[in-house]
């Protein structure tokens, strides 16, 4: 599967999961449950993922903790807020670009439809 694909039963997962859970939970609980989907859907997929950072000749492995990425190519931040602000996107690219990973999504399942809560930001290119 390349990224489109696994973005395309990720968000078809989202929407079911929202759907039947409704919007205002904790961000842990979109998490587990939205993992056990993808995972049911024959996708691999490692949950707080700690991703070390390098900088200025160091390395650091406190960098970031990802929500979930999936087989191992696309990045999935989870947030249960009223509104994302701009620092939510801009913190998902900064992930993008210290992993060299392509494809990642924000997904706000506290929005009251979740096609609304869906952000897919591309770090280059997508082949």
């Amino acid at each position: 599967m390349d990224e489109n694909d696994i973005g395309t039963v990720l968000v078809d997962c989202a929407v079911k999961l929202h759907q039947d859970l409704g919007p205002g939970l904790l961000e842990s609980v979109y998490e587990v449950t939205l993992a056990h989907k993808l995972k049911a859907r024959g996708l691999s997929v490692e949950r707080q993922i700690a991703v070390a950072i390098s900088y200025d000749g160091q390395r650091f492995d406190e960098g970031f903790r990802a929500d979930l990425i999936v087989e191992h190519k696309v990045i999935v931040e989870l947030k249960s807020v009223e509104k994302v602000h701009p620092a939510h996107k801009k913190q998902l690219l900064t992930y993008l670009k210290l992993t060299g990973l392509k494809l990642g999504y924000l997904l706000n399942f506290g929005e009251s439809l979740m096609k609304n809560g869906i952000t897919r930001t591309i770090n280059g290119s997508l082949s």
